[in-house]
């Protein structure tokens, strides 16, 4: 290569990274104000438009066509997430009977017999008895936000991974999505009742209010969730893919980094298990199965990649 077609192959480069900290604060200024007006972007529609006009202000400056790579790489993901959020509505109609009772019993075990845990947990940080309605306390801030984090971190690492190297992309990308379909495929087969349905429809004696959103009321964004219940399932908790994908990320971390401080990232799907039990959103053993599900998914996946001889 000349001179002349080295120095023409860098200009779109150099014009990208002399424009990008405009274009990052234009893009940062748009975000909060549709968070503001709109509300936090939760289905695959927004966050996959979000995710988008990122790159294009990461890469501001470089030919119109090459945003484009975005599409044609992402789109599988993006039908996949599509499917997943609007098919498991379905699977409490397909097949079998909701189950109720089990995860009590199981919970009630694990901590012998007594209390279940997400009672004990409202009772201790919530109140006796605890109501939704009642002010936020600042580690509901703190698991509230560790709650939506589900939806953005998963994604917002497979997007850095895009940026910087593909190969590292599509093994992510991979494991993320076999999660979400092995997780749709058990919601069809084992439809399963969260805390704060069971115990609406009396199954538990104690009043186990949803407190999803708590943390965010203040703010005004609290009913994130309640757009999320439009379209999703209530009986699909078992497993749980909060707790699952967060261990995923905290595995996927650890496999990557050679650091020591690499196990902290375990910290994420334990703060995340601690937010899902006090909220009434799972059992303590549908995030174990998620946990086992994530460990299950690397193992499988990492398999499948050395099998066929692909670098990882």
């Amino acid at each position: 290569m000349t001179t002349e077609e080295s120095t023409e192959a860098t200009e779109p480069r150099s014009r990208a990274v002399r424009w990008r900290p405009l274009a990052i604060a234009v893009y940062a200024a748009a975000l909060v104000a549709w968070i503001v007006v709109i509300g936090v972007p939760t289905d695959p529609f927004q966050m996959f438009a979000w995710m988008w006009l990122a790159v294009i202000a990461w890469r501001w400056g470089v030919p119109a066509r090459a945003h484009l790579d975005f599409v044609k790489d992402w789109w599988p993901a993006f039908a996949v997430l599509v499917v997943y959020l609007y098919s498991r509505g379905l699977s409490d109609e397909l097949i079998g009977t909701v189950h109720w009772t089990m995860p009590i019993h199981v919970d009630r075990w694990l901590t012998g017999g007594n209390d279940l845990p997400t009672a004990y947990l409202q009772d201790a940080l919530c109140g006796d008895p605890c109501v939704r309605e009642t002010p936020p306390r600042w580690y509901d801030v703190l698991l509230t936000t560790v709650y939506y984090t589900h939806f953005v971190v998963a994604l917002t690492l497979a997007l850095v991974l895009w940026v910087r190297n593909r190969v590292d992309w599509a093994a992510w990308l991979s494991r993320y999505l076999v999660m979400n379909v092995a997780g749709l495929i058990v919601y069809v087969l084992y439809p399963m009742a969260p805390p704060w349905l069971a115990s609406k429809e009396g199954y538990i004696a104690e009043s186990l209010p949803r407190l999803t959103g708590r943390g965010w009321s203040d703010l005004g964004l609290g009913g994130f969730h309640v757009i999320l219940a439009k379209v999703g399932n209530p009986v699909a908790a078992m497993p749980s893919l909060h707790g699952g994908i967060a261990m995923l990320v905290a595995l996927w971390t650890i496999r990557r980094l050679t650091s020591p401080w690499r196990w902290t990232a375990l910290i994420y799907p334990l703060v995340m298990a601690f937010a899902l039990v006090y909220y009434a959103e799972h059992y303590v053993i549908d995030i174990i199965a998620g946990w086992a599900l994530a460990g299950l998914v690397m193992f499988v996946v990492g398999r499948w990649e050395r099998r066929r001889g692909v670098p990882i």
